[in-house]
This record gives structure tokens, sequence and C-alpha cells, in this order.
């Protein structure tokens, strides 16, 4: 009997020793390397979501890829909303900085983006909270690139930088012109 509560302790000990290295090392994992998020919302349909209702696509973000900032067109990225802080939005980068943007309904119908920030959009345009209502966003918003799509099984698939038809900066003769 006091073998079975000795091996019962040690048992606890080693269980409670590996929960407490398994924690920090889980949340250092998700803090700095990659975690996954829940696709809502019609915003970046036809890509994501594409059967609308209730399945909704889940993304793997990685968040290792963007320490530096570095994101590039057509990207699709995790970002604080300019709006609510509380909230990230999953949208395509579409301009960086330097570029010119011809805007889908922002009050200026051109848009030179500025250092340190990107230009973001949904694919569903009309369906989306981006830049075309708030402007360009800052760089130090950005979160995470989805790199994945891991659910559902149907979708797995990875994630290439693709622009949209006739979106992305504008050509140096069309800005002349």
């Amino acid at each position: 009997m006091a073998q079975q509560a000795s091996a019962g302790r040690r048992y606890l000990r080693a269980f409670v020793s590996g929960f407490f290295v398994a924690v920090p090392v889980t949340v250092t994992v998700l803090d700095r390397f990659a975690y996954v998020a829940r696709v809502e919302g019609a915003s970046m349909q036809p890509f994501l979501n594409p059967e609308g209702g209730s399945e909704c696509d889940v993304v793997l973000l990685n968040r290792w890829s963007v320490r530096n900032y570095q994101v590039q067109r057509g990207d699709i990225v995790s970002v604080m909303s300019p709006r609510n802080p509380q909230q990230k939005i999953i949208k395509r980068v579409i301009g960086l900085e330097g570029d010119f943007i011809r805007t889908l309904g922002y009050k200026n119908r051109y848009v030179r983006i500025p250092d340190g920030h990107f230009w973001i959009e949904g694919d569903h345009h009309g369906h989306s909270l981006d830049s075309n209502s708030f402007g360009p966003v800052s760089v130090g918003l950005l979160h995470g690139r989805a790199s994945h799509i891991i659910w559902p099984p149907s979708r797995w698939q990875q994630i290439k930088p693709s622009l949209p038809p006739n979106r992305g900066p504008l050509d140096t003769e069309e800005e002349e012109g």
C-alpha cells in the first residue's frame, strides 16, 4: 500500500513539473511562431469560407514570418482592427509603402501608401470592412500571415500570395497619365 502511495506521488510530481514546463512552452509557441484562427464572415469569399453559412475555414497564422513586418502583395494577413483594437481581422495585402493604389470607395480615389503602412482589402468587395473604409494600416497592427487552410479537411491547402484581378499598385505610366 505504501508503495502505491509513493508511486502516486511520483506520478503527480512528474505531471505537475511537466505541466509547468508545457504551459510556458505552449504560450511561447503561440505567441512567437504560429496559431490557428477561425475565419468568420463573407469578406474573404470566395477564397476563404466559399460555402458561407455555418461552415467556417480555419487557417494557420504564421507569426514568425511577420516578426520583421515583412509582408508581400497578395498575402492574407491578420491585423488588429484599426476601428476596434479588441478585434482581429483577416484581409489580403493589396499595396505596400510607397505604392499608389486606386481605391474602391475611400475618401480619395488614389492613395499613396505612407511609410510604415500597407493597404488591405477583403476579396468580397462591398462586404468587407477594410482599407477602403479606414485607409492605410500601420504595420504595427500586423499580427500574422495566413499560411495554410487547415479546416475543413476537404480544403487543406497552402495559401500562396495572389492579387485579385485589377487590384494592386498602379503602374508608373498609369500614375502619370
